[in-house]
This record gives C-alpha cells, sequence and structure tokens, in this order.
C-alpha cells in the first residue's frame, strides 16, 4: 500500500498565486495511466507520461514544446485541456482558475476559450459532415452568433483562414491536406478562443504547405491576440514561430526559456544533443552532431534520480540517485540539471 502511494503522492509541490500577466500557468503537472493486469484487472503500476512539468505561458505569445516521440508532449497539451481524464497531481490556472476544480457547467463555458488543432488533418474531421457544419457545429451549440448572423460569421471565419464560401457545401475528402488543416484551424478560431493547443499542425504536410500554415497561425494570432502551445518535432519550425520554448524529455520539462536564449545557449545536455541534430542547409559546414547512447527509457519504469542518466555523457552518481530540481540559469532561462546546482 505504502508503495503505490508513493507512486502517485499528491501535494508534494507549493501551490502558484495567479499572475495576470500569464493566460496559463502549469504548476507540477503530473498525469499517470494505470496498467492494468491479472485476472481481475487489478492495477499493476502506472505510466508516468506527465511527471512534474511546470511552466507559465504569457498572454498573446507562442511557446513551443519539443522533444522525442513518447516524451509526453501531447499528452501535456491534452491534460492541460482537460482531454485526458482527471490529471494525477499539480495545478492548471487558466486566467487565475483552476481548470480541475469546474463545474460541468464553468468547464462548458470554458471550451470556447481554449481549443486545440489536431496533429493529422485526414483522421480529425467528419467525413459526414460538410466543411460548414464542421466549422460551425460548436458555433451554434455555444450559441456564439444569432441565426441571422451564422451564414456571413462562418464565411467571415472560413475567409481568415484562407477558405472559399463555395467550400462549405464540400466534404473533407474534397480537399487537399493544407485545406483540412485550414479546416480545423477554422473549427478552431470559429470558437474566438483566447488560447489554443497546436499539436503537431504541419507535421503531416509537405514543406511548402507547411509555411502556409505557419504564416497563417502568426497572422491570426496577431489579429486575435491568440495564445499558442506549439507541440512539434521541427526545431526549424518552432524556432521561426515561437517566443518560448520547452524541452522534455520523459514525461519531464529539462529545459524552458525564451527562444533566442535557448537556441543561443542550450544548457542540459539532452537539449545539446536535440539540438545538434538540426539539419544545415550547406553541404560543406561540418555538423558537430552529438550521438546519444541507447533508446528512451519506457516510462511505466523509469530510471531513478535523474531520468536522462542512462544517456547522459556528463552523468555522476549522484545522478543516479537524486532527481534534479528546476533552476534559474539565466533570467528567464530554466534548466533542471546537477551540471548547475549552485
Amino acid at each position: 500500500m505504502s508503495d503505490k502511494k508513493s507512486v502517485i503522492a499528491k501535494g508534494d509541490f507549493t501551490p502558484v498565486e495567479y499572475d495576470p500577466q500569464y493566460i496559463l500557468q502549469v504548476n507540477h503537472l503530473k498525469k499517470y495511466f494505470p496498467i492494468k493486469g491479472g485476472m481481475v484487472s487489478k492495477t499493476v503500476g502506472h505510466v508516468k507520461a506527465v511527471d512534474g512539468v511546470t511552466f507559465n505561458l504569457k498572454r498573446g505569445t507562442t511557446m513551443g514544446l519539443v522533444g522525442e516521440s513518447g516524451c509526453g508532449k501531447t499528452t501535456t497539451g491534452r491534460t492541460i485541456l482537460r482531454l485526458a481524464g482527471e490529471k494525477t497531481d499539480g495545478q492548471v490556472l487558466f486566467n487565475g482558475k483552476e481548470i480541475y476544480d469546474m463545474s460541468p457547467k464553468e468547464l462548458r463555458a470554458l471550451r470556447t476559450k481554449m481549443q486545440i488543432i489536431f496533429q493529422d488533418p485526414f483522421s480529425s474531421l467528419s467525413p459526414r459532415l460538410p466543411v460548414g457544419e464542421i466549422i460551425g457545429e460548436a458555433v451554434r451549440e455555444h450559441k456564439l452568433v444569432s441565426k441571422a448572423e451564422y451564414n456571413d460569421y462562418i464565411d467571415k471565419v472560413m475567409d481568415n483562414c484562407g477558405l472559399q464560401p463555395f467550400h462549405k457545401a464540400r466534404y473533407p475528402h474534397e480537399f487537399s491536406g493544407g485545406q483540412r488543416q485550414r479546416i480545423c484551424i477554422a473549427r478552431a478560431l470559429a470558437l474566438n478562443p483566447e488560447f489554443v493547443v497546436c499539436d503537431e499542425p504541419v507535421s503531416a504536410l509537405d514543406v511548402s504547405i507547411q509555411a502556409q500554415i505557419i504564416n497563417l497561425l502568426k497572422d491570426l494570432q496577431d489579429q486575435y491576440n491568440l495564445t499558442y502551445l506549439f507541440i512539434s518535432h521541427d526545431l526549424s519550425v518552432v524556432e521561426h514561430i515561437s517566443d518560448s520554448v520547452g524541452v522534455m524529455y520523459l514525461g519531464n520539462l529539462v529545459e524552458y526559456g525564451d527562444t533566442e536564449d535557448i537556441f543561443r545557449n542550450p544548457l542540459h545536455p539532452y537539449t545539446k544533443a536535440l539540438f545538434s541534430a538540426i539539419p544545415v542547409p550547406d553541404p560543406n559546414a561540418k555538423m558537430n552532431r552529438i550521438v546519444l547512447e541507447g533508446s528512451i527509457p519506457s516510462p511505466a519504469n523509469p530510471p531513478s534520480g535523474c531520468k536522462f542518466h542512462t544517456r547522459c555523457p556528463y552523468a555522476t552518481e549522484r545522478c543516479k540517485v537524486e532527481a534534479p530540481c528546476q533552476r534559474e540559469v539565466e533570467p528567464g532561462h530554466y534548466v533542471v540539471c546537477h551540471l548547475f546546482d549552485k
């Protein structure tokens, strides 16, 4: 019984107070998924998908979230939006209100303010509904505009996203990948949100279309003062669109700060290895590639101490037994590593 409590111990963090400059404050967020086994489906362990993530997001800015596949980026975004069931621990403050303390009525009202753009534009749109209905369904449900203004409002949203009014009667299979992603963006923006989770919105598109979608997202941000959490594998895209960057490894945020500071001076050994893989468009340039040994451990059985010590070239005995804390090395630049302990 004591082992189980230690795995999902709650309340082992200091609650934060609301700061008006931040639209989103995430404090020590954890999301564990139970592993069932045996004849009676008893819980035999937990997958620690998100394990103590802390960051703040200023209004009208973009935060990029990067890391290897399976490190917990998408689960972080979904947990913030309360789309992944109940959180295991931590705080998620949106405009100063704890999302997980809200009643169903308050949460329904909040849904218009927080939206998500999914990774795959091919599977996130219903094949049975025309585009006009896909974009307008939630608008009608939440009664955001009157019936008389409904059609004009949907036309305006579509126009802002580069879609034509005659597209309303067409079905998703009649569109290209880039146009489908524009439909997904229009569906999210139709509710006039303040915060949007962009879950790898350009990874399924070719490079020329990626640039169009990224520029569209930036234009819409300037126009509506949107705040983005931009999840991506593509570091060059993140550098282009983001004001701040968080680097995740095995459920933990190992480094976090302004985009310029992180790309100019990466501090964590994992961040350095990740950034060394960014391709340079010069065949004569010499790449100082840092190759990590081994593969990412299982989030169901992560290493003790610092989770990165099994692959870190600078690991010490302390790293194997003691988990590092988040430290501010430069103003606004945070890192989770024993190398920077004072």
